[in-house]
């Protein structure tokens, strides 16, 4: 099989049969070339009327290598989609500007042959051979580097060999071993984690190619901060792509975002509802809703539209106004507080402060609950001392009041009471807990369960 592809018949009508036979050649060309698909605006003169997507064989600062043909900057264009050249630069502008991988230096020298596309695939078959060899090579030099690509090109001028490394590697001998082992031109080119997920995925998670090997020119870093912002979950497996860093989307809605973050106000801000004056607590970006409590009421959500952010004055006079509501509040806690001693019998403490003016769930007051002062008292456990360890002045005043048989001897262990005298040391403190299980429970009548005040309960 030889010659020229031949094109497929054209089945248009007669009107754009017309338009397209009076097109004539483009004079330049957009392609993108190479395994990082670089772009390059090319001139072009020969006869053929090549359309978007043409194979097409052009000569770069590298060599002479196929390229794809991505639109024309004049308006004989094949395929009649053609874009001017302010249009391209702008788009280039957009897209990275200084950094997108754009340049003007080569020719488009033809429409790719079958013969040129069989050569192009005959030299891709040697890749797996070229990677291997490479990698043996760098094995035995100790060179700490990860061969990933190589993309030899059309005509043969040089081999390009990407690799990863987390430090410097002088390559110098591996290139003179190569270029033995292939005859050609060596060049070593280090790529990062995006630019190899470039060269070597496939599918993201997402059910798409990567968009790094699809459309992304310039691959810029990506922070936490936009996860944070756009509310995304901060599992670093879910939110990381191919190359093992964050995935590159995450950029895309990230400006967005932040235009419509700045729309709405910061927490604590004061503002009034059609329900009246709260204070921000949250707000929803993609909702545009903020979050209010207004009062002692629970969380409302509100348009941004229907919300209105107080001034300063304005804020400030409901602060004060809000701090008066709270020491009436605070003034009536304190004066029932008062009648329930009185009606105790002067037994509960006068609390010092009012409980927290945050009202619940259901918005109710919490300073009514438990602070009546007729709560049982919490009896403080004594620590043992150990065995042979002297008694501080404080434990020895403390123990003189103590029951007979709670009082430890020398050796540490409780004594048996008058009823107990038979029972081995061993079973003195099951005892003793029995006992305070019962003094607890309010077990026996002189027990107090409340108080512990009154003797011990018997065991007999």
């Amino acid at each position: 099989m030889s010659g020229s592809i031949t094109p497929l018949p054209i089945m248009l009508s007669e009107e754009d049969q017309a338009i397209y036979d009076r097109l004539e050649p483009p004079k330049t060309m957009v392609v993108s070339y190479g395994y990082q698909k670089r772009v390059a605006e090319l001139p072009y003169d020969g006869d053929g009327k090549p359309g978007c997507g043409s194979k097409m064989v052009i000569r770069t600062q590298r060599g002479t290598e196929i390229g794809e043909m991505l639109t024309t900057t004049c308006t004989n264009s094949g395929c009649g989609k053609s874009v001017s050249r302010s249009e391209m630069l702008e788009y280039i502008k957009n897209s990275g500007g200084k950094d997108y991988p754009f340049s003007t230096d080569g020719k488009v020298l033809r429409v790719a042959t079958v013969e040129d596309l069989q050569e192009q695939s005959r030299i891709d078959g040697d890749k797996t051979e070229m990677i291997r060899r490479a990698r043996e090579h760098a094995r035995e030099l100790g060179l700490r580097m990860k061969v990933v690509e190589v993309e030899p090109l059309l005509g043969g001028e040089r081999v390009i060999f990407y690799y990863t490394s987390e430090q410097w590697i002088d390559f110098r001998e591996l290139v003179k071993l190569l270029a033995t082992d292939f005859s050609t031109r060596i060049e070593m080119l280090q790529v990062n984690a995006r630019e190899e997920a470039r060269l070597v995925a496939d599918y993201e998670k997402c059910g798409q190619q990567c968009c790094c090997k699809q459309f992304l020119k310039v691959l810029k870093p990506v922070s936490m901060r936009s996860a944070k912002v756009q509310k995304a979950t901060l599992d670093p497996q879910k939110i990381s792509g191919r190359c093992g860093r964050l995935m590159c989307c995450l950029r895309y809605e990230d400006q967005t975002y932040e235009q419509l973050r700045k729309n709405l106000p910061h927490k604590k801000t004061v503002v009034e509802t059609e329900d009246g004056v709260g204070i921000v607590i949250d707000s929803q970006i993609l909702t545009q809703l903020v979050l209010v409590r207004i009062g002692q009421s629970p969380l409302g959500a509100y348009p941004l539209e229907s919300v209105r952010i107080l001034t300063k004055e304005e804020a400030s006079d409901w602060r004060q106004k809000m701090a008066e509501e709270e020491r009436e509040r605070a003034e009536a806690w304190e004066r029932r507080t008062a009648r329930r001693a009185e009606r105790s019998g002067g037994s509960a403490p006068r609390p010092q402060s009012p409980p927290a003016a945050a009202p619940g769930p259901a918005g109710e007051d919490s300073g009514d609950s438990g602070q009546d002062g007729e709560g049982k008292k919490r009896r403080r456990r004594r620590r043992r001392p150990r065995p042979g360890q002297p008694l501080g002045e404080g434990e020895a005043e403390s123990r003189e009041g103590m029951p007979s048989e709670q009082v430890p001897n020398e050796g540490g262990d409780a004594q048996a009471s008058s009823g107990e005298g038979g029972e081995s040391p061993e079973g003195a403190p099951k005892k003793r807990r029995r006992r305070r299980r019962r003094r607890r429970g309010g077990g026996g009548e002189g027990g107090g369960g409340g108080g512990g005040e009154g003797p011990p309960s018997s065991d007999g």
